[in-house]
């Protein structure tokens, strides 16, 4: 062969290389990362067109290396949802509605309600707080084993807003340790005392497997105005998809009690299904 032959196939098998990983590396810049209104979802992109195209794409030397290696390919990242706002209503068949319980358990009041429901055969969600959590983990086991939703409202309840992202996960992750500690699961839901959110806290809540609710119809039941007013209150906001809140701790609850047993069979004879929700995905 001659030197001249030879010379041309090594520059012709070079140029072939080179083009070979220029497309490659075009390729890999294909995937972007879109933060939506709610929830940050991967999409992916066209190929940048017109003049700044080839600059756009143009592979780095990490492209030029053997595109072979050892060992399984490498799991696309998992990716996680931030709502910007709290769940308020739920989505379910006919007339649905969701009772829930904050800042317990409380020994006085929980298992009084805990009593009702079961007369019923009703489920509702309760938002512990970690520090009453602790003291009664046998209220939350007999709460999964009849069929309710544990929820965190945080250890000590705290306005979120007043506290760092180190403080706000020490709060969520410390109730969520003890909710499995008692039940076996972490909670999947989340509720913030005083219903003052953040992005912070939407953001912890989801990186700790939690989705942030709130509520449609408050009893106002911690101002003690009455059992009857108390009861009036969630019939009138009786709606398909209500989240109706109450409290079984943090003061006197005689109320909300007697206020259950004074509602809870009123709905049910309105033909409302009372229950729990399931995990929604944006």
């Amino acid at each position: 062969m001659q030197k001249d032959q030879l010379l041309s196939r090594l520059l012709t098998r070079r140029r072939a290389l080179f083009a070979g990983a220029a497309a490659v590396g075009a390729a890999g810049t294909a995937g972007l990362v879109v933060l939506g209104s709610e929830a940050e979802t991967v999409r992916t992109a066209a190929p940048a067109a017109g003049p700044q195209a080839h600059r756009a794409l143009k592979p780095s030397a990490y492209r030029l290396q053997p595109l072979t290696g050892y060992g399984p390919p490498r799991a696309a990242p998992r990716r996680t949802l931030v709502r910007s706002a709290p769940l308020l209503r739920v989505n379910g068949r006919g007339r649905t509605m969701v009772l829930t319980f904050d800042d317990g358990p409380d020994s006085r009041y929980t298992p009084a309600v805990l009593d009702t429901l079961a007369e019923y055969n009703v489920h509702a969600m309760f938002f512990v707080c970690g520090e009453m959590a602790e003291l009664r983990p046998d209220l939350l086991e007999r709460m999964v084993d009849e069929g309710h939703v544990v929820g965190n409202h945080t250890w000590s309840h705290p306005l979120l807003t007043q506290l760092g992202r180190r403080q706000i996960r020490s709060q969520m992750e410390r109730t969520s340790d003890v909710v499995e500690e008692a039940c076996g699961v972490r909670p999947e839901w989340f509720r913030a005392p005083y219903g003052a959110w953040n992005r912070a806290a939407f953001q912890i809540g989801a990186e700790l497997g939690m989705e942030p609710m709130a509520w449609t119809v408050d009893t106002l039941d911690w101002q003690t105005p009455g059992a009857r007013t108390i009861a009036d209150r969630v019939e009138k906001g009786a709606a398909p998809g209500v989240v109706v809140l109450s409290h079984d701790a943090g003061g006197d609850r005689s109320q909300s009690v007697r206020a259950l047993r004074d509602y809870l069979p009123d709905l049910l004879d309105a033909g409302y299904h009372i229950t729990v929700p399931r995990r929604q995905y944006a």
